[in-house]
């Protein structure tokens, strides 16, 4: 009896050890792309890298607190979430502190595999999410651009997550669940306008990481995408910009908004899309009105509730 109490015992620990020892190398961080990679290499154009920096809204995130310079990006603002307490890093090209030591490919393993240079899983709170359909064309303008920025000592402090979210190895078993690397929900016409603007409403620009719900593990709910709901910091509401919100305003209102964040009725955005207008108005007009088509044909969807 004995006997056939240990081996059962042992049988189950090798069980577990098995599956531990699988799920371990299952949820490494993984960088997509080696320094070998040749996509990422080329010609750059910094002026376009800059509008890339305006319209993934970087300096809204990364900005040092405290200070007026929008590119001071020595990151640290507390972004506070039912998930815990996260704070942008220094995204500056010091060396030491930010990412100027960074290569392209570093990069480009952050915003399209959310894996840092260290081999570590970022979390969510950083939306590689959508930015993991950019181009490498802009990944790699982009990175040209950081470069040109002011040097910003000092490290942003620590995250502080909830305790589901507390071992950063866990990211990977969210990664298996909600993210594929290069995937979009961009939807295409064939109008280069709207195409346009699909890529950057979905990718670049990350509009559905706000203006989406999520679910108990911070993933978007697919089926309430742009919808609105409670903004990813508990603290007020984002609104609804499927036609169920904004079925009565018009490309060219939308577009305006974007520029000078005027609405149709005479008001102003406020809040965190006033940091948003800031960045879209130094967008071109072709960019904003590829937006405004976008959105205005997405689908109505009903705003959650709360």
């Amino acid at each position: 009896m004995a006997s056939t109490v240990w081996k059962i015992a042992l049988t189950v620990f090798l069980c577990a050890s098995g599956v531990g020892t699988v799920l371990w190398y299952m949820t490494a961080a993984q960088p997509p792309f080696s320094n070998q990679d040749q996509q990422f290499e080329g010609p750059v154009d910094v002026a376009h890298g800059e509008l890339v920096f305006a319209a993934g809204d970087c300096a809204s995130c990364h900005a040092t607190p405290g200070q007026s310079d929008r590119l001071k990006l020595g990151g640290g603002m507390a972004l506070a979430s039912p998930f815990g307490t996260f704070r942008p890093p220094n995204i500056s090209p010091d060396p030491v502190d930010g990412i100027g030591a960074w290569t392209v490919t570093d990069l480009a393993n952050a915003l399209l595999g959310g894996v840092s240079p260290e081999r570590q899983h970022y979390y969510p709170s950083f939306p590689y999410t959508s930015f993991t359909s950019m181009t490498a064309e802009d990944v790699r303008d982009l990175h040209a651009y950081l470069r040109t920025l002011p040097k910003v000592s000092g490290r942003a402090p620590p995250h502080d997550p909830a305790i589901l979210f507390g071992i950063r190895r866990s990211m990977g078993i969210w990664k298996m669940m909600f993210f594929r690397q290069g995937a979009t929900s961009a939807r295409l016409d064939g109008d280069p306008v709207h195409d346009r603007g699909a890529y950057l409403v979905e990718s670049v620009s990350h509009c559905a990481e706000c203006h989406s719900t999520r679910n108990a593990f911070g993933a978007i709910k697919s089926d309430t995408r742009f919808a609105g709901g409670i903004d990813p910091q508990g603290t007020g509401f984002v609104p609804n910009i499927t036609q169920h919100r904004l079925g009565g305003w018009t490309e060219d209102d939308i577009a305006t908004m974007l520029k000078t964040g005027e609405t149709p009725s005479h008001g102003r955005v406020g809040s965190s899309m006033a940091d948003v207008v800031t960045n879209t108005a130094m967008l071109p007009d072709s960019d904003r009105q590829a937006i405004a088509r976008y959105i205005k044909r997405l689908p109505p969807v009903a705003t959650p509730r709360p």
